[in-house]
């Protein structure tokens, strides 16, 4: 009976005991937290689903993103967010560990595009090929065994981008086989290579050359696709004219990958965010990488979906911790309140140039390309900057003189010294000119062209001024430079034809205006050297282009460009050389206009 009942007492100890334990530990789940925003899946073009290997490719690695300017488009995409959003932002990217840091991707073509797109490693000739994400579960291929190299071809070939063109070829008196049988790939490094201290003349017609509507080279590039059309597209960014290479690319098929990054770079530096988006929106075939997503899903007030997009990204190691850092920042600019400011990015790219914008940290465009000049040109820009913009898109021949002329004129100068003095004295030119004083012009111009040929502007400056200034019956000095204006204008040879005392002013330069400088005799090497190429038509190819004429005229036409400009230092036999195939290719007019603003503008590198 004793037994009986402890055995009992010890029974109900335990139940007693229990019961406190599960009271006390047994509930070990936390409270449930309400999240009132529902989330929705990222509904764009899907994002491939690539899982880090330990030897991933170099070229597979988002490259970094770049800085950005204010613009009112672009609205930080965190306004608004509730205390639920941010703790989403935070547990999206908190439950993950920190990707390894990751190798920086080749750039292709010029090295401040944005890594826009998934998957796409550049090739040497600078078209490029799809790599399709891992399968999961099964194991990584090896890259020991040999893959037999396919053939690709358009089935619509005869509308090759290499065909492209914004301008007919007749209209430029160029062929349409200029490029002939040099091989793409040789034609894409001439047109992307480096070219300083280019004459304007020069400049406008490598411009015309990247618009005109040529046939593709005989020989396409064994690797790759577009090659010679991207090289184009990327000359054109180098030189800033962003609304051409958009009419080109518009033309073009978008789902090549390379052709899509370029245009959606290019509409994020026109200011056209929307449209950037709504160009990867249409272009299923092409698989947006993470940043370009969580930007346009953010731009789409669809912020849940950006923030898990974003925390995806950095679980895959698909995004670096640089633009992570400025994407959350981008995501949820209340919780940085207070915070210190971002870093720029090392590289900007047009994107996070954008994103930069977006958080309130607009970076100065005069260190960057010049293609990123476009976005101080919105009014949302201060007038100096803004101006500034204008004078670096001028010298490239890219933007309309009169709009240069426009911003100069907007108000009064609010200070002096640099481009305010510029501001003066154009300001005061254009009023004197507008009211025909002839005593103030004769005054103002001098000083107004000596600081327009200090910055380089002075086909800018003719433009604007050259036309007025030879209805005024101006003397001395003043006539002078005004004969001097209007010979770097496109109507050059009118202007001798109608200006009877021209010969007397200025011998050498109306001589070659008319293209016979026999009669005149030289003053210095440089004359010496454009009397050999006008003297008298031109008798045979110079041995230079020897081997590449008739039957590779484009590849020729660009190493005589290359001539021209490093002869302008100081080189007259290359000089000689490049003005002399010009004339017989028959670009006379332009071996004109290149020979006489050599002698204007006094170049000399």
């Amino acid at each position: 009976m004793g037994r009986m009942f402890k055995a009992i007492l010890v029974l109900l100890l335990a139940a007693v005991l229990g019961t406190l334990g599960y009271a006390y530990f047994g509930e070990m789940t936390a409270d449930p937290v309400e999240i009132r925003s529902p989330v929705a899946l990222p509904d764009l073009a899907p994002a491939p689903a690539v899982t880090p290997a330990p030897a991933a490719p170099a070229a597979a690695s988002p490259a970094p993103q770049a800085p950005a300017q204010p613009a009112p488009a672009t609205e930080a995409a965190g306004r608004g967010l509730t205390i639920d959003r941010r703790l989403l932002l935070a547990l999206t990217l908190g439950l993950w560990p920190a990707p390894p840091a990751l190798a920086e991707a080749p750039m292709s073509a010029i090295d401040w595009l944005s890594t826009s797109v998934s998957g796409v490693p550049l090739r040497p000739g600078g078209g490029s090929v799809a790599v399709l994400p891992p399968v999961a579960g099964e194991a990584p291929v090896s890259g020991a065994g040999m893959v037999e190299r396919i053939g690709v071809a358009s089935l619509d070939s005869a509308r090759n981008a290499d065909s492209l063109g914004l301008l007919p070829a007749s209209r430029l008196g160029l062929p349409r086989g200029l490029w002939g049988a040099t091989p793409e790939v040789d034609l894409a490094a001439a047109l992307r290579k480096e070219r300083l201290d280019t004459l304007p003349a020069v400049q406008g017609f490598l411009l015309e050359l990247m618009l005109a509507e040529l046939d593709p080279p005989i020989t396409p590039a064994p690797e790759g696709q577009n090659v010679l059309f991207l090289a184009r597209i990327d000359r054109l960014l180098d030189l800033g004219a962003l609304d051409q290479a958009m009419a080109l690319l518009e033309q073009a098929e978008p789902s090549d990958p390379e052709i899509f990054r370029r245009r959606f770079d290019v509409a994020l530096l026109l200011g056209e965010e929307d449209h950037a988006c709504e160009i990867m929106e249409k272009t299923p075939a092409v698989a947006p990488s993470y940043p370009a997503r969580i930007f346009c899903l953010a731009r789409r007030s669809k912020w849940d979906a950006a923030m898990l997009t974003l925390g995806t990204g950095r679980a895959l190691g698909q995004i670096d911790s640089e633009t992570a850092l400025l994407l959350e920042r981008f995501l949820d600019d209340e919780g940085a309140d207070g915070a210190t400011d971002l870093p720029p990015p090392a590289r900007p790219t047009p994107l996070s140039f954008r994103l930069m914008e977006a958080i309130g940290q607009p970076m100065a465009t005069t260190t960057l390309p010049v293609a990123f000049a476009h976005s101080d040109l919105r009014a949302n820009a201060g007038w100096k900057t803004q101006i500034e913009a204008a004078e670096r898109l001028s010298r490239m021949g890219v933007l309309d003189p009169n709009q240069l002329l426009g911003l100069y004129t907007q108000d009064r100068a609010s200070a002096s010294g640099g481009v305010w003095d510029r501001v003066s004295l154009v300001s005061q030119l254009d009023a004197a000119l507008s009211a025909s004083d002839v005593a103030r012009v004769e005054q103002v111009l001098p000083a107004a062209w000596d600081l327009m040929q200090a910055q380089e502007l002075e086909t800018a400056f003719a433009a604007m001024f050259a036309p007025r200034l030879l209805d005024l019956p101006l003397t001395g000095a003043a006539r002078r430079l005004a004969l001097r204006l209007a010979l770097l204008t496109g109507g050059f040879e009118t202007v001798v034809q109608t200006r009877p005392d021209a010969a007397a002013e200025e011998p050498l330069l109306s001589a070659l205006a008319r293209g016979d400088t026999a009669p005149v005799e030289a003053q210095d090497l440089l004359g010496l050297t454009v009397k050999r190429v006008f003297d008298a038509p031109p008798a045979a190819v110079p041995e230079a282009y020897a081997g590449l004429v008739p039957d590779r005229l484009g590849e020729a036409l660009l190493a005589a460009v290359d001539d021209i400009s490093e002869g302008a230092k100081g080189d007259a036999r290359r000089l000689e050389s490049g003005l002399t195939l010009l004339r017989k290719a028959g670009f006379e007019s332009l071996a004109r206009r290149t020979a006489l603003q050599l002698i204007i503008l006094e170049r000399r590198g």
